[in-house]
């Protein structure tokens, strides 16, 4: 197998899974420190998409688009958890699933109505459009790599926010003893309110920055909300850096499975069975890889609750 190709799809998986971190970071903090599923998370990403594809196309800036898109889908976060989601934090988990399950419903019909039913283009920016030569012999999308750096700066500045604020402290108390964090007087409410409109934000960045590789359509956030709850699965419910470490895994082997696994089967059992069998291994390895981890580590690999 060339090693160029192997390279080439590591950093495929180095991208796919930062993107997903960004998803999961949100969603992990909500389901830790409130105890709530929360379904209509992958209504964020879209709406975020959206927001982003429509502002670069009427500004001609995808910075622009970029910026704005993501502040659009923060308010967009904060007034949902204000004027809805907040009445859902005391109901058990079977009503917050149908509860934001509607909500999903709802986002998809609402963004149907405004946008239409047909994909919306979201183009790279001119100066990230073309290859760049990493060493002689390998040249890869100057777009993708932009990804992977935003995708670091981000889990460095959660990280930094996490592990050396005030705030973070906070957030890390409600994730792993919200009644203690009550009973030393800090407003759960508020902070987590803040925590949503910052996943809100972290949403729509990664719907953005997916927005150019994958259509920006209705229903865009389902499938990569599975992937989300996936990833804080095999992480650990509550921990960042649990999502960050589920995150690159998954992106990984969502990669090789749907790159290299089928080229490994040609290999050892031929083309005809690597058609047919290759995709369906490839769509299952992730649910293979969570069912083991979870046999091993039930609550996941960096479980916040004591």
């Amino acid at each position: 197998m060339n090693a160029i190709l192997i390279l080439e799809q590591m950093l495929n998986g180095l991208q796919m899974g930062l993107m997903l971190f960004l998803l999961a970071a949100g969603l992990t903090l909500v389901f830790g420190i409130m105890d709530m599923i929360n379904l209509a998370h992958g209504s964020l990403y879209m709406v975020g998409a959206y927001l982003i594809a429509t502002i670069t196309a009427a500004t001609g800036s995808f910075w622009a688009g970029l910026g704005l898109g993501v502040l659009g889908a923060a308010v967009f976060g904060v007034l949902l958890e204000i004027s809805i989601l907040r009445r859902l934090y005391q109901r058990d988990h079977v009503s917050q699933v149908l509860g934001t399950f509607a909500i999903l419903l709802m986002c998809n019909e609402s963004v149907r109505l405004i946008w239409g039913s047909q994909p919306l283009s979201l183009n790279p920016p001119l100066a990230l459009s073309g290859p760049v030569e990493i060493f002689t012999g390998f040249s890869y999308p100057a777009y993708r790599l932009f990804m992977i750096a935003v995708g670091l700066a981000v889990a460095g500045l959660l990280y930094l926010l996490i592990a050396h604020t005030r705030i973070g402290m906070q957030v890390r108390a409600g994730a792993s003893h919200r009644e203690m964090a009550m009973a030393m007087g800090t407003n759960v409410q508020r902070l987590f309110t803040l925590v949503f409109g910052v996943g809100a934000a972290l949403c729509a960045l990664a719907g953005g920055m997916l927005g150019p590789l994958l259509a920006v359509q209705v229903g865009m956030g389902e499938s990569i909300l599975i992937l989300a709850f996936v990833v804080i699965v095999i992480g650990g419910i509550g921990s960042v850096r649990g999502a960050l470490l589920g995150a690159l895994l998954v992106g990984c082997i969502d990669t090789a499975g749907r790159t290299l696994l089928p080229l490994v089967l040609v290999n050892v059992a031929g083309a005809e069975f690597a058609s047919n069998a290759g995709p369906a291994l490839s769509s299952i390895l992730i649910y293979i890889f969570m069912a083991t981890v979870l046999f091993f580590k039930p609550r996941g690999l960096f479980p916040s609750h004591g």
